[in-house]
């Protein structure tokens, strides 16, 4: 069997482009009238909304389809974060296409990963340049390959304010898979010794999506927790943690800022 299962799929026309919901909403009068960024952040941590919205100016954005977008004044608007419409590849890149279809040309995803490698501690900074495509979502878009590439320019733009800074990083591979109960340990071991750094579930789709829309994404992570030992050892809401999401954040921020 393959997948998709309709194994032409790639040769064949959507019914429904993220523009149709657009018009759809205007018609209904649900659209609401507000600013597009020319890049954004996704972010998926309550933590980071506080710290966002405690730490900038910010213009608040309606109609974005349930999640919260907001503007920021330091940067004349053109970079917006986005985030409180939940976690996961299906619903992020929902998101992205009609943020895209808007007008949006580079996305970075700033989120929590886990990590396989014993080397890498909670609150640690990880640039993905490359995501093991796990989850169904990318494979609607592209097709099969092992894996999903982040926008070198905007890796390489993330990774340089990162050593502009003299902040610890490490850049590598990641697993993006959409079913965290069944990460096993004979997959752990394996990407293990391939030198797969990060578990996560949304950077392969995002990731593919960007190339088939053709802009550019990037992801960077902060590690809360492990599996590198082959059993779980979470650190969520550690104040490592936190602090490792606020810099990448603001990493994130510099990086589209010099675009």
């Amino acid at each position: 069997m393959t997948f998709p299962n309709y194994p032409d799929k790639y040769s064949s026309s959507p019914i429904i482009n993220p523009e149709d919901s657009e018009k759809y909403r205007k018609s209904t009068g649900h659209s609401a009238s507000r600013l597009i960024p020319r890049s954004v952040i996704i972010y998926y941590s309550r933590h980071l909304k506080n710290f966002i919205e405690n730490t900038h100016s910010v213009q608040r954005q309606k109609g974005f389809y349930g999640a919260e977008m907001v503007l920021l004044d330091d940067y004349r608007q053109t970079i917006g974060c986005i985030g409180n419409f939940g976690f996961g590849a299906p619903v992020t890149i929902a998101v992205c296409e009609e943020l895209i279809a808007l007008g949006i040309r580079n996305i970075v995803s700033v989120g929590l990963a886990g990590t396989l490698q014993k080397s890498l501690k909670p609150g640690d900074i990880v640039v993905c340049n490359k995501a093991i495509r796990d989850e169904g979502t990318s494979h609607h878009y592209l097709p099969p390959s092992k894996y999903a590439y982040a926008a070198s320019n905007l890796t390489e733009r993330l990774t340089g304010v990162l050593t502009e800074k003299s902040i610890p990083y490490t850049a590598g591979t990641g697993w993006t898979v959409d079913a965290p109960y069944r990460e096993t340990v004979d997959e752990v071991r394996q990407y293990q010794e391939e030198g797969v750094c990060t578990v996560d579930m949304e950077a392969s789709a995002i990731f593919s999506v960007a190339e088939f829309r053709k802009v550019n994404a990037g992801a960077i992570f902060v590690v809360s927790d492990s599996l590198a030992t082959l059993s779980w050892e979470p650190a969520f809401h550690t104040a490592e943690t936190n602090a490792g999401l606020e810099t990448a954040l603001n990493v994130s921020i510099e990086a589209l800022a010099s675009r």
